[in-house]
C-alpha cells in the first residue's frame, strides 16, 4: 500500500549547503536527516542553486527529488553577467552563442516539458530574451528549421 502524502514543498538551496532553518521548519521533517542527505547528493554541483521537491508522508518519513539549476542561473553564468535586465526590450545585458544555448538546453532537458532538443532550445532562448540576453545566431537557427 502506498504511503499517504501529507505535504509537498518546493524549496531551493545552494548545492551541498542546506542547513536546518525556517524554510525547512515549516515542512515538518527531520531537518538534520534531510540536510545530510541533500548535501551528500549535491556536493559535486559546486555552489549552484538546486531546487528540490520534498514529499512528506503521514508517518513523518520523506522523499525528495532534485531538479536542475534554474535556467536564469545558467544563462547568467554563460553570459558572464551579474543579473538580467530590468527592461529586457530596451536594455541588453549580455549575449550567448547557439552552442551555449544548446548546452544549457541539454542540461535542462530532464526538467522541461519536451524531449525535443530544438524545442528546448527555443524555451531557453525565450527566457534569455526576457532577461535581456541576446542569443547570437538565433535568427539563423530559426530559419534552419523551416527547411
Amino acid at each position: 500500500m502506498a504511503k499517504e502524502i501529507v505535504k509537498q514543498a518546493k524549496l531551493q538551496f545552494a548545492a551541498g549547503q542546506a542547513k536546518p532553518g525556517p524554510a525547512l521548519a515549516g515542512v515538518g521533517i527531520n531537518m538534520p536527516e534531510f540536510t545530510k542527505a541533500f548535501n551528500d547528493k549535491t556536493k559535486d554541483r559546486g555552489s549552484e542553486p538546486v531546487p528540490v521537491l520534498i514529499t512528506v508522508y503521514k508517518d513523518k518519513s520523506f522523499d525528495f527529488k532534485l531538479f536542475t539549476s534554474p535556467t536564469s542561473y545558467k544563462l547568467i553564468q554563460a553570459a558572464k553577467v551579474k543579473k538580467g535586465s530590468s527592461s529586457s526590450n530596451k536594455e541588453k545585458v549580455g549575449s550567448i552563442t547557439i552552442a551555449q544555448l544548446q548546452e544549457i538546453a541539454e542540461y535542462k532537458m530532464p526538467d522541461l516539458n519536451t524531449t525535443n532538443l530544438r524545442s528546448a532550445m527555443k524555451q531557453i532562448a525565450g527566457t534569455a530574451k526576457n532577461m535581456g540576453i541576446v542569443v547570437e545566431g538565433y535568427e539563423e537557427f530559426l530559419k534552419e528549421g523551416l527547411n
